[in-house]
């Protein structure tokens, strides 16, 4: 496998390269998304027929662009330690933040940033998605008051967010190789289509689908629990301070 040819030739410690741009960036960048996506899908209730597609989708575009424009230099910095092959010596965080900024500015925190943003197609169908089918979800078993939650309810949140994650990556995940290929040193890959061109003409389109399994196996469980814990986050203050946190889930207004 891919993970024994990289501890053969690089070491256990590789496995393990970009480790900390990514646990930093984790909680900013899923901070920064809930809290768009909150807000936005609040004002865009207000505008439109509450909790429709239009609301999800347009909510879940503006909590990506947010997310994507914020947060690219830490996912840059991220991939570019899992991409140096160096088995001793290896780029620590700090050396590659000053190399990228010494030889490209700023601009080079935000490469691969055009990728990321045609990749939020892939949050946008995630969340509409998960928003039907946890409806379907709690209408046929569960509590339509965020605030009447119970633990099952909760298992169905993980549940639909493990479909939706899955139906997701399986339709938008060749902008997950275009932007890794970007975010690669070099000039080979210079804009988002042309580098879905290049690979699509050196390997094929299997290329385009490279590593999505290993794409899967990490996202569905993590997507699962993260939807899951942002419900449970809701409910509780939605529950314990006031109505202020409201999720705008009581089905019973549509």
């Amino acid at each position: 496998s891919y993970s024994r040819h990289i501890y053969r030739t690089e070491g256990g410690r590789a496995l393990f390269k970009g480790l900390g741009p990514n646990l930093l960036g984790v909680a900013p960048s899923r901070a920064i998304y809930f809290f768009s996506y909150a807000k936005s899908k609040k004002y865009f209730n207000a505008v439109c027929a509450p909790d429709t597609w239009v609301v999800h989708l347009s909510s879940a575009a503006v909590a990506g662009f947010t997310a994507c424009t914020l947060t690219n230099p830490i996912w840059l910095v991220k991939t570019r330690l899992q991409l140096d092959q160096k088995k001793n010596g290896s780029l620590t965080m700090r050396q590659c933040i000053l190399k990228i900024g010494r030889t490209q500015g700023i601009p080079g925190f935000y490469k691969g940033i055009t990728a990321s943003y045609y990749g939020i197609s892939e949050t946008m169908i995630h969340f509409v998605i998960y928003e039907y089918v946890k409806r379907y979800l709690v209408e046929y078993g569960g509590s339509t008051l965020a605030e009447d939650r119970t633990f099952s309810d909760f298992f169905r949140f993980m549940a639909a967010g493990a479909i939706s994650k899955t139906i997701a990556s399986c339709i938008a995940y060749p902008h997950e190789v275009a932007r890794t290929r970007l975010r690669e040193e070099g000039n080979k890959y210079k804009s988002f289509f042309q580098t879905l061109g290049t690979v699509l003409r050196e390997e094929g389109r299997r290329g385009l689908y490279r590593g999505l399994g290993t794409q899967l196996v990490r996202q569905i469980p993590n997507t699962a629990v993260m939807m899951s814990t942002y419900e449970a986050t809701v409910y509780v203050l939605t529950k314990f301070c006031g109505n202020g946190y409201h999720d705008d889930d009581d089905y019973d207004n549509d």
